[in-house]
């Protein structure tokens, strides 16, 4: 969590008041609520109705559940949050770098669910033309945004975003969903325009609203320079010819499973994940890079690597040190 976003939440802590009161504290929580709703609007350009959450998961559960269109197109390397809302949907296949090939896409009377980039991969979706796809179809479009900054790149594409505080600085269990036009959307009564039921998180959207303020760190050299240093170790860059997120990269160490690499990683002091973070504790072979054509020995072999605001070049000189000693090692046992 930045600064900006740890002070905005003690102060909302210090003003707590329930925003559906309607006495004197309740309206003043009312009022910051509606303000922080503004600005996060504002950042990411966004004209239509901002409806808050408990985080990015919901918002997908919400529009999956409850979107006009009768049909669900969700792409095969969409996250496990996705693709459990999504029920028996259809799925859109993906090329080796996992992207989708909006030609494809049949999206008459769909609803069509493509992330802004991978959380494993980082690989970026083409999405502008996806939802020209799907709008000129009579379609909509849902965006899984968790990963992406503030930014107003998807304001004339998506149809709903979904929304992660966390992922741009927040705290957890906030999260947001944009959506362009409510009649789009099925009501359930309750807050949020009547949208989504519970007593909204005040001090926990103050926080998101600060945190999205303050400016992503670009993340690209250093994350070059790590593609780099692994290719010259004998490692294979995930996708590493597609237009990625400059914070996620994706490596397999061949010969070495990815829940060895973590443990040597951690006792570095390097803490890593092996697919997306939510399921770097399961013992299934990512369904990602099954997706891309990888094999289920292979996809075992990889590990996915992060960038944060407090990331230094020092940080990615130590890993690829480990990286290196770990494959070394690997290899004086098969030999």
């Amino acid at each position: 969590m930045t600064a900006a976003a740890r002070d905005a939440l003690v102060d909302g802590m210090a003003r707590w008041a329930n925003p559906s009161s309607p006495h004197a504290d309740g309206r003043a929580a009312r009022a910051m609520l509606e303000e922080a709703r503004a600005r996060i609007a504002a950042a990411y350009g966004w004209t239509g109705e901002v409806l808050f959450t408990s985080g990015a998961s919901e918002s997908l559960a919400i529009v999956l559940t409850r979107a006009v269109p009768t049909r669900r197109l969700v792409s095969a390397v969409e996250h496990d949050a996705c693709l459990r809302g999504a029920g028996r949907a259809e799925t859109i296949a993906v090329d080796s770098a996992g992207c989708v090939d909006p030609a494809t896409i049949d999206a008459r009377d769909a609803l069509v669910a493509v992330q802004w980039c991978n959380s494993e991969t980082g690989v970026r979706q083409p999405l502008h033309a996806v939802a020209e796809t799907a709008h000129g179809a009579g379609g909509l479009l849902l965006v899984d945004a968790a990963q992406m900054p503030a930014t107003t790149g998807l304001a004339g594409d998506a149809d709903f975003v979904a929304l992660s505080a966390h992922k741009r600085g927040g705290g957890p269990g906030v999260g947001a969903l944009l959506v362009r036009d409510l009649a789009t959307l099925a009501p359930t009564g309750g807050q949020e325009r009547g949208y989504r039921p519970g007593t909204e998180n005040v001090p926990g959207i103050l926080a998101f609203a600060a945190a999205i303020a303050e400016p992503e760190p670009d993340h690209s050299a250093m994350r070059n320079r790590l593609d780099d240093a692994i290719r010259r170790s004998g490692g294979d860059v995930v996708a590493g010819a597609a237009e990625r997120h400059p914070a996620i990269g994706s490596y397999r160490m061949p010969g070495v499973a990815a829940m060895t690499q973590l443990i040597r990683f951690d006792l570095d002091g390097i803490a890593v994940s092996a697919g997306s973070a939510c399921a770097s504790g399961s013992m299934k072979p990512s369904h990602v890079l099954r997706a891309m054509g990888w094999t289920e020995e292979t996809t075992r072999e990889v590990v996915r690597v992060s960038f944060g605001r407090t990331t230094t070049d020092a940080d990615v000189d130590r890993f690829i040190a480990a990286w290196r000693g770990v494959a070394r090692t690997a290899r004086s046992f098969a030999a």
